[in-house]
């Protein structure tokens, strides 16, 4: 008796290990509306892994050169580079570095013009063509440009694309005699590090200042007064930025262009703030090619996950974008995305915050099709979802 107990005992386990085994085989498959339990048809269920939350990535294994479990650890510090002077820098930047004389004339009834206005901001050049980086507003409304170098050259310079929503514009010049400044990677630069800025702050032409990088991702909600529909991940610096320095580079040590002054802080000292240079490097093409931005939209109004609503959804953390409404007959829409859903990722980029999604989704490009993951309850899946255009501005 005995023995038959034991072996029953024993094919009982050989069957649920079968029945385990062919039950992992749906966890990824493309579900049916009734499999789906709720899900959108299409949606493709994520299967959570053991050693990490749902909709998160884990870590990569540990590799030859990586401490083992229990290796005591301190934190990395790199040598420290503190440099004796930024003369050399700012001596190599400057003939890179203009002045951009913005005048906007009327025209009366005579035809004669009349200048109205004459703004003063800063530029760069990028590209030894005659290409010139510098912020939407300083050129916006300008109906003439004259470009200065530090040499004493005047240059008259023309719009060659511009957004509004980003406040970048690019102009060019008709001149051979250029120092092009190289464009470097903002996402390399940590807070902490050295930054210089050079520009033209109340008409004092050519000024050097220097700080360090103060932090990032600063966005409307900390830069009071900007545009409602635009799209800002700023980087804070304590180097001197006034008016005037817009449009003007901030530079890292290597002389590379990481960011381009773009706004200050009214009655704040020590506190401006520049436009990554690599959100700009996204939008260059577009603008040599069109001369502006058509942008896409996913058709969602979002909101940061917050503290309830992760603890709800059990959350690891509060990254993704949360969504608040679903436009009628948006893509979203037809893709199924409801109210309430957490968008985790899009088009395979990892999306922290309701900013980048925004910034993610108006530059795929209008009727492109792109994968979403989306956390819903206790649920995450991907799905396809095909961008509609981003209605323009009434001014534009």
């Amino acid at each position: 008796m005995a023995s038959q107990g034991a072996d029953r005992a024993l094919l009982a386990l050989v069957l649920g290990f079968l029945l385990a085994l062919g039950g992992c085989k749906k966890q990824s498959s493309e579900l049916s509306e009734v499999e789906a339990n709720g899900l959108p048809r299409g949606a493709v269920l994520v299967a959570p892994t053991a050693s990490a939350p749902m909709g998160v990535v884990p870590h990569p294994p540990e590799g030859p050169d990586t401490p083992g479990v229990g290796a005591v650890q301190g934190p990395a510090v790199s040598p420290p580079l503190v440099p004796l002077s930024f003369a050399g820098l700012a001596r190599a930047a400057d003939p890179g570095v203009v002045t951009i004389i913005s005048l906007t004339e009327e025209v009366r009834p005579t035809g004669r013009r009349r200048v109205i206005s004459e703004g003063l901001g800063t530029g760069f050049v990028y590209d030894k063509t005659g290409l010139v980086l510098t912020n939407n507003h300083v050129v916006e409304d300008a109906t003439q440009i004259k470009v200065k170098f530090t040499d004493g050259r005047d240059v008259a310079a023309n719009i060659v694309g511009r957004d509004k929503l980003a406040d970048v514009a690019v102009i060019r010049v008709e001149d051979k005699n250029l120092a092009p400044l190289a464009l470097g990677d903002s996402d390399a630069l940590d807070v902490g590090d050295w930054v210089v800025a050079i520009g033209n702050p109340f008409g004092l032409s050519h000024t050097v200042s220097a700080g360090i990088l103060s932090a990032r991702g600063r966005t409307r909600d900390d830069v009071k007064g900007l545009d409602e529909n635009g799209y800002f991940n700023f980087l804070q610096t304590d180097a001197a930025i006034n008016q005037g320095n817009s449009g003007g580079p901030l530079l890292n040590l290597k002389g590379e262009v990481v960011g381009i002054n773009a706004a200050i802080r009214a009655n704040a000292n020590g506190i401006g703030f520049a436009i990554p240079i690599n959100m700009v490097k996204e939008l260059l093409p577009i603008l040599l090619r069109e001369g502006k931005v058509a942008r896409s939209a996913l058709g969602v109004v979002v909101d940061p996950v917050n503290e309830a609503e992760a603890a709800r959804l059990k959350r690891p953390d509060r990254k993704g974008a949360w969504i608040k409404m679903v436009q009628p007959g948006g893509g979203a829409d037809r893709a199924g995305l409801q109210a309430e859903d957490i968008i985790l990722t899009f088009d395979g980029k990892v999306v922290p915050d309701p900013n980048q999604l925004r910034w993610l989704a108006s530059l795929a490009g209008v009727g492109k099709t792109v994968t979403v993951r989306v956390q819903r309850l206790d649920k995450v899946f991907d799905v396809r979802v095909t961008l509609g255009a981003l209605p323009p501005l009434p001014d534009e």
